[in-house]
């Protein structure tokens, strides 16, 4: 359907000043046709929004409810106080995996700090990118080149589709510092996965294939959820018992959960010594005095032996974690009616066993649970998110800030990406500081409501461009979709099995993957290119730190620019067989003169490059000793600061010690005055300069060239 713009001239609202501060008034006045649009494509929306928003705060490190939190309050900052009409704000899947990796060094997954911090990190970006609007700062997103842009989605859409992993095959997922090596724990466990959860995950990806390629109007995700969980709800296919340790009746398996618990109780120890250290660190820095810095080295010294000692007791926790997973157990009811669980094969011949194999879920205290089917959602809170200032934590302030800035950077990039290709369909016009503040409120808005970081949904906007949406309001119906999800349906997605969840990540995540426009980048610019190969690589080697990786690939990026900066493209010029001048280097071709050089210089002559310029002369005059002018075609010399003024002085001087007069042609207006206000003709007269390169060509062969010369 082709998008009609809405016109901002035909508002009633005047004021400037008015819609600078609530540009949503610009929807105004609306007429039935773009409510019934808007209403339409907020419905559809609102089908993709429920179940995206669930899986995606899975990928946060969160419960799925606090997704659909994430999907109410910032959706309607957003949509209000943004610039695109069509622009759907919420979770989203590159933003969820950076907040649960910013996080999980700092808490427990799963944890109370753990929801607190994400909530205070989602403050944080909303704050950051609410400045960056303000201050109309988005120019920073400049210093992310295209190719390291490229690098990072493509590593990141792999880490997050293949996190989901787990889910699939229903085996346990060992959070470390290396992703990677989770990731191999993952793939050992195969044999060890449990059939029923794959075979969900692949009837989730047949049906949103098969919807897509049929009837490409019905949402194929909603109806995988639709009928997965009811197939789920018939089947049974959660089966859980939470019994007590003196249940388990095999001896090894009990020592190993003990070993686990009392592993588990020394980490959260550890855990708040070295938060206690830390503050305590910081207040003896804050204080400067030098009398006290061994009593911090000392301090600091204690740290380092405990989180050393934290970081060992977590792998040994994991290597049990898998170890207890891949024990299989069988379940019966003792004569008394008590629970008992026996290794499989080990069931005394005496008490009979209900014929399905267990597995060790989830140890706590001394209460072990079990299951005897696949992972579901489970139960989702009803009711709406409450009013809650989110806690502050100066401790952690510090840490999380790269994340949190990075962050800010990634998610207005995707954003305004996502909103300039809509524009150039729709011929709206795109203000990007309106966009960011319109993303830094829904952050700051949303983190008193519960959510973590959101930000603007290319899948989601797809849609509703795709559905008719006109304004704003379409984002606001599907947030009150999601808020009568909330209300009264949240019992319903109880049996969802959660490698549906996975499945719906992996299938939007992978789709992000552009391995050709690395290919083209390779083929226009190779060090930008190979830019963009490091930020895949570094990202993928120190995943799940995400900010890192694209922090390294940026600065990498810079300093492949200044290398370029350094040293610009210079030439020494023949004329090719068409008459024109090229490169006689790189074209085999005979330099122009035989007592004059030409040479072009292809960059600003500055502080940087200043040297290289006189290099590069130098190198010229190497190259032809009988020379005894030297013509420099300036026409790809854009400015020229004090530094290359100065150096250019030396040049001419130490040229015309040697009996080489130094010559320009087609120096930019902007060059030429600069020169002119440093006096420079006071050492260069103004014949030694030339408004084109045909003049100084011709001039130069009469002068340097000819018989009488």
């Amino acid at each position: 359907m082709q998008l009609a713009p809405v016109n901002p001239s035909m508002s009633p609202i005047k004021s400037p000043l008015l819609l600078a501060f609530f540009p949503f008034l610009r929807w105004f006045p609306m007429t039935g046709a773009t409510l019934r649009a808007d209403l339409i494509a907020g419905i559809t929306v609102a089908l993709v929004l429920v179940p995206q928003s669930m899986a995606y705060a899975q990928l946060a490190g969160l419960p799925v409810v606090y997704g659909l939190y994430a999907s109410f309050v910032p959706v309607i900052i957003a949509s209000l106080w943004g610039s695109s009409n069509q622009l759907h704000t919420g979770p989203v899947a590159m933003l969820s995996l950076m907040s649960a990796a910013a996080v999980l060094p700092l808490a427990a997954l799963g944890s109370q700090e753990f929801l607190q911090l994400s909530v205070m990190l989602a403050l944080m970006v909303g704050v950051l990118r609410l400045l960056l609007g303000v201050l109309r700062m988005g120019i920073l997103a400049n210093f992310l080149s295209s190719p390291v842009i490229i690098g990072f989605t493509n590593a990141a859409a792999l880490i997050i589709g293949l996190s989901q992993l787990s889910k699939v095959l229903n085996v346990p997922f060992p959070r470390t510092d290396s992703f990677v090596a989770d990731l191999w724990t993952v793939i050992e466990q195969l044999q060890a996965s449990h059939l029923p959860t794959i075979l969900f995950a692949l009837g989730t990806v047949a049906i949103i294939i098969g919807t897509k390629k049929i009837v490409p109007k019905l949402p194929g995700v909603l109806l995988a959820v639709v009928v997965a969980t009811t197939i789920s709800w018939l089947i049974g296919f959660e089966r859980n018992q939470t019994v007590s340790l003196e249940a388990l009746q095999d001896a090894a398996a009990r020592q190993l959960v003990l070993d686990y618990e009392s592993t588990a109780r020394t980490i959260d120890s550890l855990g708040q010594t070295s938060s206690s250290l830390a503050q305590d660190i910081r207040k003896l820095a804050a204080t400067k005095d030098t009398s006290r810095f061994a009593e911090l080295a000392l301090l600091e010294a204690d740290l380092r032996v405990i989180t050393r000692e934290m970081e060992e007791r977590k792998l040994a926790n994991n290597e049990r974690q898998v170890d207890l997973h891949g024990l299989r157990f069988e379940h019966a009811v003792s004569a008394s009616g008590e629970n008992l669980f026996f290794r499989h094969g080990q069931t005394p011949p005496d008490i009979d066993a209900d014929g399905h194999t267990w597995r060790i879920n989830k140890i706590n205290g001394d209460q072990i649970t079990f299951m005897g089917g696949g992972a579901v959602v489970g139960t989702i809170p009803a009711g709406l998110p409450q009013f809650r200032v989110p806690s502050f934590k100066a401790d952690v302030f510090w840490v999380l800030l790269p994340s949190a800035l990075v962050m800010a950077l990634i998610g207005f990039m995707e954003a305004t990406s996502i909103s300039k290709a809509i524009a150039a369909q729709t011929k709206e016009r795109i203000d990007t500081s309106k966009e960011l503040i319109g993303q830094g409120l829904a952050n700051i808005v949303g983190s008193f409501f519960s959510s973590f970081t959101v930000s603007g949904s290319f899948s989601r906007s797809a849609v509703a461009a795709k559905t008719g949406a006109k304004t704003g309001l379409f984002a606001i119906l599907s947030a009150i979709a999601v808020m009568l999800v909330l209300l009264y349906l949240t019992p319903l997605l109880y049996h969802l099995p959660q490698a549906v969840l996975a499945v719906i990540v992996m299938m939007a995540v992978f789709g992000l993957i552009n391995v050709r426009a690395l290919i083209r980048a390779w083929r226009i610019e190779r060090q930008e290119a190979i830019a963009g190969l490091v930020t895949f690589i570094a990202t993928l080697a120190m995943a799940p730190k995400l900010a890192n990786g694209i922090l390294l690939g940026a600065g990498f990026a810079i300093v492949m620019w200044m290398l370029r900066t350094m040293k610009p493209r210079t030439s020494i010029l023949g004329r090719d067989s068409d008459g024109t001048l090229a490169g006689a280097l790189e074209n085999n071709l005979t330099p122009l003169g035989k007592r004059f050089i030409a040479v072009r210089f292809d960059g600003s002559l500055n502080f940087v490059n200043a040297s290289h310029f006189e290099d590069m002369l130098l190198e010229a005059r190497v190259q032809n000793p009988h020379a005894k002018a030297v013509l420099v075609i300036g026409s790809g010399i854009n400015d020229i600061d004090v530094s290359g003024e100065e150096r250019l002085r030396d040049v001419i001087d130490t040229f015309r010690d040697n009996g080489i007069e130094i010559y320009f042609s087609s120096l930019k207006n902007q060059v030429y005055e600069a020169l002119k206000r440093g006096r420079l003709f006071d050492v260069l007269s103004h014949e030694h300069f030339f408004r084109t390169k045909e003049k100084a060509l011709t001039f130069m062969e009469r002068e340097y060239d000819s018989v009488s010369a």
